[in-house]
């Protein structure tokens, strides 16, 4: 994988995919390599309350995200939101995980039923109204991919596509 990232070359980070596409895991194993913080972008629009999420205001939100991308070095992950576009320009690195549907399927299953039965932390409260929008948002990625990819385009210099997060944890 170092061959791939460079810390030196890469110190500002950028992953973006559907759901289930191993962004978390992927953004958490490169900050331990290249000790870096990482930041979900969930967090960044959602301010986290023991009674549930609550959305921030567009100012609160793009206050959080340019305090982020104004640092030297991060990791930012999450799925693609137009709000967040100024990451990147301000990236050395642009990860697009385009796991495979089927793959990403498993995944969210596999997911909520670790966090109905607990054995993994959640965000949010794993309802079944709540594994059906993932399934949505998963979908809803598959439609937008080609709209993603044509606002990458003027970065392709520095956008890395992989097929799966671990194209690049196990190299």
């Amino acid at each position: 994988m170092e061959d791939k990232l460079q810390p030196a070359l890469h110190n500002k980070i950028y992953i973006i995919g559907s759901v289930a596409s191993g962004k978390t895991t992927l953004a958490k194993k490169l900050s331990n390599l290249f000790d870096i913080a990482w930041h979900e972008l969930d967090n960044v629009v959602h301010i986290r309350l023991p009674s549930g999420d609550v959305r921030r205001f567009p100012a609160e939100r793009d206050f959080e995200f340019n305090k982020i991308i104004s640092c030297d070095k991060w990791i930012i992950e999450g799925v693609f939101r137009d709000c967040f576009n100024e990451g990147f320009d301000k990236s050395d690195t642009i990860i697009l995980l385009n796991t495979p549907p089927y793959k990403r399927k498993c995944r969210i299953a596999k997911r909520w039923l670790r966090q109905r039965l607990k054995l993994e932390k959640s965000n949010y409260v794993p309802t079944f109204k709540i594994l059906l929008r993932m399934y949505k948002w998963s979908n809803g990625f598959e439609k937008s991919k080609d709209d993603i990819l044509k606002i990458l385009e003027p970065y392709k210099d520095k956008v890395i596509i992989l097929s799966d997060n671990t194209d690049m944890i196990n190299n």
